[in-house]
């Protein structure tokens, strides 16, 4: 009785969340970003954002979640942060080759979350950031929060206008990071085009067999609400989301979804990664 009582009032949570932020954002290509130079050799330095995830990224916590330290941020390393993303926007991503551009964009994002949050600290979750308009709007994403190129961009539209569509590679809800408890974890080094694989596996091996991202009780199944919010990222359907994770889950947990056919329930943790 009590797991089904938990069972329903985490579904309930995930559902009444899900209708506070809105319906999550289709990936829709913005297609002036689609321009790209396959072959460009530069290579975009990201040492600023491998230190201050090195500072102030918390890896080992009994929890099994990364946390940052906002609250020991000096303000130097603020000024460094916020020199590492004014010089990300002067850079012309357009000539990159793809491999650097999906690097880019997915530091870019988490950069700009971190100093979303920094900037309106202490914080209990960036719920709480108001910047987006809309009436049903909550948190900073749909805020225009960058320039790159000329155009004003949001996060938004890193992620549902550009990563998403242009990628489109289910992984990537594994590398942007929303700063909070239910997110997949902030990886402790800036992605490159040379770790980029390495580190998107990494991300999908570390949430699927973490009880935030896939829980198993008895007969029913917990998953994030990554999974429905974005169901159009894994096949459009929940048999394509239990496809995914048994790609990814340890064989323990792979033979608890294999054949799987009962209740599935979605839940998510907005407060503050720290």
């Amino acid at each position: 009785m009590r797991r089904d009582r938990r069972f329903i009032t985490l579904t309930l949570l995930g559902l009444l969340l899900s209708s506070i932020l809105g319906a999550a954002p289709k990936a829709d290509l913005w297609p002036r970003w689609d321009r790209h130079d396959a072959a460009s050799t530069v290579k975009v330095d990201h040492s600023a954002w491998d230190r201050f995830l090195n500072r102030y990224l918390e890896v080992d916590h009994p929890s099994g979640i990364n946390r940052i330290r906002y609250g020991d941020v000096t303000a130097g390393d603020r000024r460094q942060l916020e020199s590492y993303i004014e010089r990300l926007q002067g850079i012309p991503v357009s000539r990159l080759n793809r491999e650097e551009q999906m690097a880019y964009w997915i530091n870019l994002y988490n950069a700009v979350t971190v100093r979303v949050i920094l900037d309106h600290y202490p914080v209990s979750s960036i719920t709480k950031i108001d910047l987006s308009s809309g009436l049903f709007s909550r948190g900073p994403w749909e805020a225009k929060l960058l320039e790159v190129e000329g155009e004003e961009i949001s996060l938004n539209d890193i992620e549902h206008r550009i990563l998403r569509p242009i990628w489109k590679d289910p992984r990537v809800h594994y590398a942007v990071n929303c700063a909070s408890m239910g997110c997949p974890n902030l990886q402790n080094r800036a992605y490159t085009a040379a770790n980029l694989e390495v580190l998107l596996e990494k991300g999908a091996r570390e949430y699927v067999n973490h009880p935030r991202g896939v829980s198993v009780e008895g007969k029913k199944l917990v998953l994030s609400s990554i999974y429905d919010w974005f169901r159009e990222d894994f096949d459009g359907s929940e048999e394509g989301v239990l496809r995914h994770l048994r790609r990814h889950a340890a064989p323990e947990l792979a033979t608890e979804l294999d054949g799987y056919s009962g209740r599935i329930g979605y839940a998510y943790d907005w407060s503050l990664n720290e």
